[in-house]
């Protein structure tokens, strides 16, 4: 360790002696400030595989995560490389302590800081085990309630696909938190605009709560009173404090703190003004799957040279929701967010299947470079307008 800074050969000690205790659950590497612009982080955990025990990397990429195995020694010497090189700061979760390494500020010197554990238990010792699932149909009574399983926890006559849903979005939401900036305590809000019966609220509650955020707040909000108010009875039947659903709309509900703003096949706009909401609420991660894209197929005026493909119906369709999505996600990231898009669930149970996922970041946000780059797509569509870009004061035609 030649040459490491005290902070960061501490910080290295502590995983050597957390990792020889068996008392490690998580190592987050963060601050990226490496030469690879995709990298986003890189968490580390202990496992031990049929080839013998190692230390699983996943590196987490703007659209992709790439996984490595090392041997323990060899793992630890890449940790310090790559905070030598790659990253300015890291957690370290044990069952005894959170450790971080926070990076040089100023001058500031790296240093090394301790805090209780918000873990009772170390990472699971395999990954050489049937996948586990997020949620136990079985297990988790509201399932049963919403009338997806049967008392058994199989789902009833055409629930399977919805089932699928709700252990997709479990998976992708227990992904993405694990994204959120550290804070100094496990509060979290949670906001489901849209939530129609709340399968998704309660699953995000159940997830949530079992993976030790708390105090937790969640909000369904649904403008059909008659869906409200089954909905909280469901919550209140099976104790889940901290859950509720109130009445409104996704344009006119007004928003005092959402740490994460789901909204899952919001119609047209309405899935512009939830992701407005989120962007103004500070909200550290938002989730949004797109419904239909009526706006801007009727403002779209390509070039002509689109014409042989556009003048069919059907590809001016998925044409519209390309530049719709696309035009999202670049506000999203000039609004200072990093984003994903990606498929939700398979069009075999579901033709809305976008999934567009955005992490707030620390660094910089509405660049002009941005501004350019989306005002250019936006020119080639001839698309003057979108309600995203109106909710954030954003002119798409390019500056005179």
């Amino acid at each position: 360790m030649r040459g490491m800074s005290d902070a960061i050969r501490g910080f290295i000690e502590a995983c050597r002696a957390a990792l020889a205790a068996g008392t490690w659950a998580k190592l987050t590497l963060g601050a990226h400030r490496g030469a690879d612009a995709t990298l986003r982080n890189v968490i580390v955990q202990p496992v031990a595989l049929r080839s013998g025990d190692r230390l699983s990397f996943v590196y987490r990429h703007a659209t992709r995560d790439v996984t490595k195995n090392l041997p323990p020694g060899e793992g630890l010497a890449r940790v310090s490389e790559l905070l030598a090189t790659d990253f300015g700061g890291a957690h370290l979760f044990t069952t005894e302590a959170e450790i971080e390494l926070q990076p040089a500020r100023g001058r500031s010197a790296a240093r090394v800081i301790r805090r209780p554990p918000r873990h009772d238990a170390p990472a699971p010792d395999t990954h050489d085990h049937a996948r586990v699932r997020p949620i136990d149909p079985a297990g988790a009574a509201w399932l049963r309630t919403l009338g997806v399983v049967n008392a058994a926890g199989r789902p009833r006559d055409g629930m399977s696909g919805k089932l699928r849903q709700i252990e997709k979005f479990a998976e992708i939401l227990l992904h993405h938190v694990a994204e959120i900036p550290p804070r100094g305590d496990r509060s979290l809000a949670v906001v489901d605009m849209g939530c129609g019966k709340g399968y998704l609220t309660f699953a995000a509650f159940e997830v949530l709560h079992s993976a030790g955020w708390t105090p937790l707040r969640v909000t369904g909000v649904e403008r059909r009173a008659d869906l409200v108010d089954a909905c909280n009875r469901a919550a209140a039947e099976h104790g889940l404090d901290g859950l509720a659903f109130t009445r409104g709309d996704v344009a006119s509900t007004p928003l005092d703190r959402a740490d994460i703003l789901v909204a899952l096949h919001a119609c047209d706009t309405a899935t512009d003004d939830a992701l407005a909401k989120g962007i103004a609420a500070g909200a550290s991660l938002i989730l949004a799957s797109p419904c239909c894209h009526k706006e801007v197929r009727r403002g779209l005026r390509p070039p002509a040279i689109l014409d042989p493909a556009l003048r069919h119906g059907i590809l001016l369709d998925r044409h519209a929701e390309l530049v719709t999505d696309a035009v999202r996600a670049s506000l999203l990231e000039w609004a200072g967010y990093d984003v994903k898009v990606f498929e939700f669930v398979s069009t075999e149970h579901t033709a809305k299947n976008l999934m567009i996922a955005a992490v707030r970041r620390p660094g910089p946000a509405r660049t002009d470079a941005a501004a350019h780059a989306i005002r250019d797509f936006a020119a080639f569509h001839g698309l003057r307008r979108q309600r995203l870009a109106e909710h954030l004061g954003f002119t798409l035609d390019p500056a005179p």
